[in-house]
């Protein structure tokens, strides 16, 4: 063995499996005292990082984790390591290609930052301190449901790229407008376009005899108020033929669907939640001129309000929408074999849901005690205009 990776191995045993500062302490100044350890450090870094994709991990959920649980610094540490990890080996490559989710989060990942990686040191001490505290995070990190492994391509490629730009066009300019009609117009466009490109690759696919399985994705439910935004999420979801499951504990909820739906979901659920945050911040505004001084409970209750009224709006437009293609006698052909597509896509949703999370609860909305953000935030969803689904005959 090396004097370097004895080295690094006394500074692991010393910080990784302890919790007190003393002991991270020791670690750091074991590395510190020893210059040749960074390439070392680094290999086992993106040791680390590889066992957390065996661990059902996806790079953007590893990122979301050190950001929730510790600071810059170490999400510059984890964004290298990761690039680094899944930088294309040697041809001929023993690997598959990584699946377009796992390229996708890659290409967010290297474009947040030119040079990804720590900012410049001020002493050895300090780096290796913020190395261990971030190894140590990555070591403890629990096994999650699996969803794309990377080699495991996606049940169906992603979507057009220039519809979804001119979704997220679409979306961009109603979280822009400050008039109430002109967002209404462009969010139903946009619902339109996403439920109809859900439902072309739905009668494409059952054309082509595809029997693929529902995918998954993990969203990111950020504090403050997770528990409204969890909620929030979860009527997107079911608004677009998916189901989300919230893990509160780390921060995101996983929506299982199919790959269309999945997109129309992360699309609108940031959308709104973007226009939640605008309406919210203008509200209290206007509260806080008046003299009130109450600035979290207003806001906790304004999202609460927001997410149960945004949800019962799109369940009763989705049940409208339902209700008129039953009553709808034109193109019979064509919705003939739409309905029976779509119930077969709720089936497979709900199967997928089941073998991913065997076990789930259901939690209420807590802490919802101020009258006037309440009142604020249903009137902010009631001017949101959302449609859950246009009517499948255009």
């Amino acid at each position: 063995m090396s004097t370097t990776s004895s080295a690094v191995d006394r500074a692991f045993e010393a910080a990784l499996y302890a919790d007190s500062d003393a002991a991270l302490d020791t670690g750091a100044s074991l590395l510190a005292t020893n210059p040749t350890a960074d390439a070392e450090l680094a290999r086992r870094g993106r040791g680390f990082v590889a066992m957390a994709w065996r661990r059902g991990w996806q790079p953007a959920d590893v990122v979301r984790i050190v950001r929730r649980e510790l600071d810059d610094v170490h999400v510059r540490l984890v964004s290298r390591l990761i690039l680094d990890e899944n930088q294309k080996p040697p041809n001929p490559s023993p690997y598959p290609p990584p699946n377009p989710r796992w390229v996708a989060q890659l290409d967010e990942l290297g474009a947040g930052a030119a040079e990804p990686g720590p900012p410049p040191r001020t002493d050895r001490f300090s780096y290796a301190t913020a190395v261990l505290e971030l190894y140590r995070l990555l070591l403890r990190l629990p096994a999650l449901e699996p969803l794309d492994a990377p080699g495991k391509p996606l049940a169906r490629p992603r979507g057009d790229d220039r519809m979804l730009s001119r979704i997220r066009g679409l979306l961009a300019k109603a979280e822009a407008t400050g008039f109430p009609e002109e967002a209404e117009v462009l969010s139903a466009k946009a619902q339109e376009l996403m439920a109809r490109h859900s439902i072309d690759e739905a009668l494409l696919a059952a054309q082509a005899h595809d029997r693929n399985t529902p995918g998954a994705c993990r969203i990111g439910v950020d504090p403050p108020y997770e528990t409204a935004k969890a909620v929030l999420l979860d009527a997107v979801a079911a608004a677009n033929r998916c189901q989300a499951v919230w893990n509160e504990a780390l921060g995101f909820s996983t929506v299982v669907g199919f790959e269309p739906d999945l997109e129309a979901v992360e699309l609108l659920y940031t959308s709104l939640l973007v226009q939640a945050t605008t309406a919210m911040t203008k509200a209290e505004a206007a509260q806080r001129a008046g003299g009130r001084k109450r600035t979290k409970t207003f806001r906790q209750s304004f999202l609460a309000a927001y997410a149960h009224r945004t949800g019962d709006r799109l369940a009763a437009v989705a049940e409208e929408q339902r209700d008129q293609a039953a009553r709808t006698e034109e193109r019979e052909r064509e919705r003939g074999e739409l309905l029976p597509v779509l119930a077969a896509r709720d089936m497979a949703v709900r199967e997928q849901v089941t073998r991913l999370f065997p076990e789930t609860v259901t939690t209420r909305v807590r802490g919802v005690s101020d009258a006037a953000g309440w009142q604020e935030g249903t009137a902010a969803a009631d001017r949101a205009q959302v449609r859950a689904r246009p009517s499948v005959n255009p």
